[in-house]
């Protein structure tokens, strides 16, 4: 008797557990407000995983036919200094890749960021979820945790597959340069630093602001202005060397080559003098159409060579780790802002 009466609360009539937990379940064993956060917003986490998957699957079978390509060539097909000239519609899917990869942080920020707290602030969530036992701080930091995690793996999965796609052709890919967004904001550790800054940016906005649709489009506004500064901050992270002549700026005088995969900075090309001053490319401009006349002019002037300014990709990695660095420690602010302002003034 007290078998059958055990046997029949934990079985339903066609033989399922009555708590709904059969053998076939498929979703993550979460429980508490860990299942709550994912229950909530599992649409979300299942699009940001299947869009991933997909977009791993893109890349693999595209590095596996630029693989196959390479592989066919000659050394007798190869240019001076590169690879054959239809190798270019490879680097041009290379480079449309990582210029989609460039608008993750925004949708990071804007599309899971910003309704990831306004919106249980607008349709009042939080109020019942913080009313029962969950404290305000256990709350949010499961609201923050749960899709952070998410983004972070996401952008590093990405962020490795097109770097190991990238890896082969560093120096033949000439349709961006390294410091570029296009390959520098899209691998190594720089996307998942900057994805976690922008899904943090978005949910403290949707902190302050309470409306999801309002939140959205403030979100947008910063994410987009910081990318801007991020783009002209960027080459400052390295240190800018250079490369100099002295054998004279005469017809027959070559100017410096820059190392391989270099990048130039500044105005381009200076006139070096004896005394080590640069002047620039305007000097004695008015003379240009006399090959003597400009010389002589140059050479009135003390100028000895030219010089250029670059940025060596040897320096790529050190300058990612430190963009990274202050990504992850703004993040780090903001999420401490969210936490403080949170448990104070949430409802």
């Amino acid at each position: 008797m007290t078998t059958l009466t055990h046997d029949q609360t934990r079985t339903a009539p066609d033989g399922r557990p009555r708590n709904g937990r059969g053998p076939r379940q498929i979703a993550p064993r979460l429980g508490g407000t860990a299942w709550l956060v994912w229950r909530q917003h599992r649409a979300a986490f299942w699009t940001v995983i299947a869009v991933t998957l997909l977009a791993v699957i893109g890349m693999v079978y595209l590095r596996g036919q630029m693989m196959d390509y390479l592989s066919t060539l000659k050394p007798t097909q190869k240019r001076p200094g590169g690879l054959p000239a239809d190798f270019d519609k490879y680097g041009d899917i290379m480079t449309d890749v990582g210029s989609y990869l460039n608008y993750y942080p925004i949708l990071a920020g804007v599309l899971l960021g910003a309704p990831f707290i306004a919106g249980d602030l607008e349709s009042g969530t939080a109020k019942l979820v913080t009313s029962q036992s969950v404290s305000r701080l256990r709350w949010l930091t499961m609201k923050l945790a749960m899709p952070a995690a998410l983004v972070a793996l996401s952008t590093g999965v990405l962020s490795a597959v097109f770097t190991w796609w990238w890896n082969p052709v560093k120096g033949f890919v000439t349709q961006a340069e390294w410091t570029s967004g296009i390959l520098f904001d899209v691998t190594g550790p720089v996307p998942v630093a900057y994805a976690l800054l922008t899904f943090a940016l978005g949910v403290a906005v949707g902190l302050l602001l309470r409306r999801t649709l309002v939140s959205m489009v403030v979100t947008l506004g910063i994410v987009v202005a910081m990318g801007v500064v991020w783009s002209r901050f960027r080459v400052n992270l390295g240190h800018i060397m250079s490369v100099s002549t002295n054998k004279g700026v005469g017809p027959t005088a070559r100017q410096p080559e820059l190392p391989d995969m270099a990048v130039q900075q500044g105005q381009g090309t200076y006139f070096l003098t004896s005394s080590g001053d640069r002047l620039d490319w305007m000097t004695c401009l008015d003379k240009i159409d006399n090959d003597k006349a400009h010389t002589a002019c140059l050479e009135s002037k003390h100028v000895v060579g030219w010089t250029k300014d670059y940025l060596p990709f040897e320096q790529m990695d050190t300058m990612q780790w430190l963009g990274t660095g202050i990504m992850l420690t703004l993040t780090a602010a903001v999420v401490a802002f969210i936490i403080i302002w949170g448990r104070k003034r949430l409802l």
